[in-house]
């Protein structure tokens, strides 16, 4: 992904992974064709054997879980830390920010243990525990997804 303003480029993995494990909502947005769809999720984050990966998941119905298993494949996006750096003068208004974007291939996991796996990181996303237990019944009627990062790339203006 190319980035205009390379002075604000955050490139180290580590210091990515935090600004992620930061933020409490993330965006999924498809092209549907010419109509664009983006949703505000909870998510699950996790960085194994060298690649990237967010949870999501649902009912096991509704346009989110459509175009999931559809297209396979969608664009993301979170920030944290959006404040105003006022001044005297109306353009020199700027924004303090983290955020990060990117893209990715989407599978849904079906065997129940890789559903109870990402529903564990998405756990330990909103609560800081992965040591949670899931009744049969609720892994039946809940689909669980994971999008593969293919391209990421993260900002930082202070």
């Amino acid at each position: 992904m190319e980035m205009r303003r390379k002075d604000l480029a955050v490139t180290d993995p580590a210091r990515i992974d935090e600004i992620i494990q930061g933020c409490d909502c993330w965006r999924l947005a498809f092209a549907d064709g010419t109509h664009p769809y983006i949703i505000p999720l909870n998510f699950g984050y996790e960085r194994k054997e060298g690649k990237q990966y967010f949870y999501f998941h649902g009912a096991a119905v509704g346009r989110k879980v459509d175009l999931s298993r559809r297209l396979g494949y969608a664009g993301f996006e979170l920030d944290r830390y959006r404040t105003v750096n006022p001044s005297d003068t109306a353009c020199d208004f700027s924004m303090r920010y983290q955020s990060v974007v990117g893209e990715g291939e989407i599978t849904e996991l079906i065997d129940e243990k890789e559903k109870t796996e990402g529903l564990q990181v998405i756990m330990k996303q909103i609560t800081g525990r992965a040591d949670w237990e899931f009744k049969e019944s609720v892994l039946a009627k809940t689909c669980v997804f994971r999008l593969e990062v293919k391209e990421i790339s993260a900002r930082e203006h202070s």
